[in-house]
């Protein structure tokens, strides 16, 4: 399921608008209407999350196609979208009106231009959301952590306006059941060190009435556990060996009087202390072993999934861009057809 636009530079695509819903009716018509006028013969999938109000309604007078996702949770949806739609290039967004729809076009432009398999809208004006500041606060100090951790291709790994290609939708495996999907996209393109960009782009208020899905704290602390098993999935040297260090520390902090006591009168007067330092200092060293071991475990997932990824046939997004001459044609591993290798071959 897709559709094709119309137009100089996206002819040839299949494009697919994706726009997950959770009790969005104030402003779900107004979103498929924007992205309707600004990408004009692209097709428009809602899936509607168990709504109690009216969304899937105002979404189907407004052009829209509607699928119900019974499963809660946004990151679930995504895992439903990317399996049910088929298409060139995914173009997801919130159906909150708080995206900008104008921005589209630019972000699939950049996506080929670029030849990225992930274009992020990274957001201005973020702590204008409704006047929740604590979201902004939190944004920059995930943002932070992330760029430690995982590396600075991004920088609003929070963003859920995203385009991707087909090879990236359908290698991302989407286990995150909530708002941690966007930080598990971004973890699996860093991790595959796949291409990316960004396109900033105003970010809007919600309209009124409408009300933020997003929980400070709770979901904060979610993004917060899903970035700690992201990174002992896929980082597993440097989250062991954070353990171990944590471990060893306190084994030396607690070995060190007794060391000195012994060294002043030839006795060890605190036997618990002592055990439960060589205790702490066994579990670092095994902590230790372990993260050198996992750390071989996960180079040859990584490896797997770099493999299942290049698996993939490449859609017509990924070997055409507008306003370039594509060097190979990748599905026949010929110059393609205009290309100056071509008119050699052509004898013009």
């Amino acid at each position: 399921m897709g559709g094709r636009v119309t137009g100089n530079s996206f002819s040839d695509l299949n494009i697919a608008i994706l726009l997950p819903c959770y009790n969005e009716g104030k402003s779900i018509a107004a979103v498929v209407l924007g992205f309707r006028k600004a990408l004009p013969g692209a097709r428009i999938f809602v899936y509607d999350n168990n709504s109690s109000d009216d969304t899937s309604q105002q979404a189907v007078f407004a052009g829209a196609t509607v699928v119900p996702s019974r499963r809660q949770g946004k990151g679930n949806v995504v895992r439903q979208m990317f399996a049910d739609i088929d298409a060139d290039i995914y173009l997801m967004a919130d159906g909150d009106g708080t995206y900008d729809p104008t921005a589209a076009p630019k972000m699939i432009q950049t996506l080929l231009d670029d030849r990225a398999d992930m274009v992020v809208g990274t957001r201005r004006n973020v702590q204008q959301d409704a006047g929740r500041n604590g979201h902004a606060f939190g944004n920059r100090i995930f943002n932070t952590v992330y760029k430690t951790l995982f590396g600075n291709e991004f920088t609003d790994i929070f963003s859920g306006y995203r385009a991707f290609t087909r090879r990236f939708a359908k290698s991302f495996p989407a286990s995150s059941p909530g708002f941690e999907i966007e930080t598990e996209m971004s973890v699996h393109a860093s991790m595959l060190r796949l291409p990316v960009s960004e396109v900033e782009f105003s970010y809007g208020r919600r309209m009124d009435g409408s009300e933020s899905k997003l929980s400070t704290f709770r979901d904060g602390f979610r993004i917060l556990r899903m970035m700690g098993m992201l990174m002992k999935e896929t980082r597993p040297f440097l989250f062991f060996g954070y353990v171990a260090t944590v471990l060893l520390a306190a084994s030396v902090f607690l070995m060190a009087p007794v060391i000195r006591d012994y060294l002043a009168t030839g006795l060890v007067d605190r036997i618990p202390t002592w055990m439960l330092a060589m205790t702490l200092l066994l579990g670092a060293m095994m902590t230790f072993i372990a993260g050198v071991i996992l750390d071989s475990v996960a180079r040859g997932r990584a490896e797997q999934k770099r493999i299942h990824y290049l698996s993939i046939a490449p859609s017509r997004g990924e070997h055409y861009r507008s306003g370039t001459t594509p060097l190979v044609d990748r599905r026949q591993g010929l110059p393609a057809s205009g290309s100056p290798a071509q008119r050699t071959a052509d004898g013009q």
